[in-house]
């Protein structure tokens, strides 16, 4: 082990040391005063271990995330302190930072006009920030970018990537309290105090997820991840959009003509790779492949997609497609599909105005071995709306 390494896990220890006091009583003072030097000693990237360490250990991540604020909290000064690697301009992550400026801007708009609410309820300030949430609103599409993009690829390159589940139960948060400060603007205002209590969670967790990001996360990924592999980030990103700042002409990787006439002998007739792909693509539906391993291998790319995916999916583990909170739900059809207890799970939800019918389906061979699962979305609106019959065109 070399004198590096040897240093770093003397620090883990520490960290972990500290870190399990908080969880389990909740106060570190004797820690703290014990300690300074040591406090002052720690690299950002010090912490993405040691929260790997910590799910590894078996804690949920409803404990993490306030441990990990009073955590981070600690040794706050020691991270500012330590200079960052800054991403070059235009880059991937210099486009996250500089979207993640103009949502600061957007939060210091919404202060004094929340402070005058709280004084005088008044229709006008309501509107306001009724128009300020929803602007805020637009910067989730940073949060998805993240979690479709750089997530897959920071799962491939780290070891200790399980951090991440830390700041996607983050971005949960941070997205379900401003769908609920936006329903309360537009409705009745029933508990000003839970409202208010929202309101200062979104400014905290939003604050604090942008201090990880940009002093610990993607200073490390600068360090570890080929300026190449981020411009294929770039270019997804750019196809997804940025929630506010979209640059003009970003740096992109030289696209690779492919050509590729095989025909593929499907059984009930023969296609080329580019029919095939065709007919995929304009189906009216979502479509993405897990095989019987758990890896994504492939999704559609219709021309309206009802949830976003990107190439960095493709051999990631389905389990890592899926917010912490809701991952068990995915990991029980799996388990009940590759068992054969089960063929089909169906869900449907309401979002944006759309009615979204969600179905799991497992795949089996010839010989009902079992070989993955396929999931398909759709719109259903204008299907559940239809009556009687139709046989003439009437176009």
């Amino acid at each position: 082990m070399s004198e590096l390494s040897k240093t770093k896990e003397k620090r883990l220890i520490k960290l972990l040391e500290v870190s399990h006091l908080i969880l389990e009583t909740g106060n570190a003072r004797s820690f703290i005063v014990e300690n300074p030097l040591f406090i002052e000693s720690v690299i950002p990237s010090d912490f993405i271990t040691l929260f790997d360490e910590l799910i590894k250990e078996g804690y949920t991540i409803e404990k993490l995330k306030p441990a990990s604020n009073k955590i981070l909290n600690i040794f706050h000064n020691a991270i500012v302190s330590h200079e960052r690697i800054v991403p070059e301009s235009g880059s991937f992550l210099d486009i996250l930072e500089k979207n993640n400026s103009k949502m600061e801007e957007v939060l210091s708009s919404i202060t004094p006009i929340f402070k005058a609410f709280n004084k005088k309820e008044s229709l006008e300030d309501r509107g306001k920030l009724l128009l300020l949430f929803k602007k805020l609103d637009q910067f989730a599409q940073h949060y998805v970018i993240k979690e479709n993009i750089l997530f897959p690829i920071i799962e491939q390159k780290w070891s200790d990537y399980r951090c991440l589940q830390i700041m996607w139960s983050f971005h949960d948060d941070i997205r379900r309290n401003i769908k609920f400060i936006i329903q309360s603007l537009s409705g009745e205002l029933a508990d000003l105090k839970v409202f208010n209590k929202a309101v200062g969670d979104v400014f905290f967790n939003m604050k604090a997820i942008r201090f990880r990001e940009e002093r610990i996360l993607f200073p490390l990924i600068l360090s570890t991840i080929k300026n190449a592999e981020l411009l294929v980030m770039n270019r997804e990103a750019v196809d997804l959009g940025f929630p506010y700042f979209n640059p003009d002409n970003p740096k992109l990787p030289q696209e690779e003509v492919e050509q590729n006439s095989d025909i593929a002998n499907l059984g009930t007739g023969t296609l080329t790779v580019e029919q095939i792909k065709l007919i995929f693509n304009h189906l009216p539906v979502d479509i993405t492949y897990v095989d019987e391993n758990n890896k994504v291998k492939f999704f559609s790319t219709p021309p309206k997609r009802i949830f976003p995916r990107t190439i960095a999916i493709i051999g990631r583990d389905v389990s890592n497609c899926h917010p912490p909170e809701s991952v068990h739900v995915v990991e029980q059809i799996v388990d009940s599909f590759r068992k054969g207890e089960k063929i089909q799970a169906d869900f449907w939800i309401k979002m944006k105005g759309e009615f979204i019918l969600i179905q799991y389906f497992a795949v089996r061979d010839e010989k009902q071995k079992y070989r993955g699962v396929i999931e398909v979305s759709q719109e259903v609106s204008g299907i559940r709306a239809l009556e009687g019959e139709k046989r003439l065109l009437d176009w």
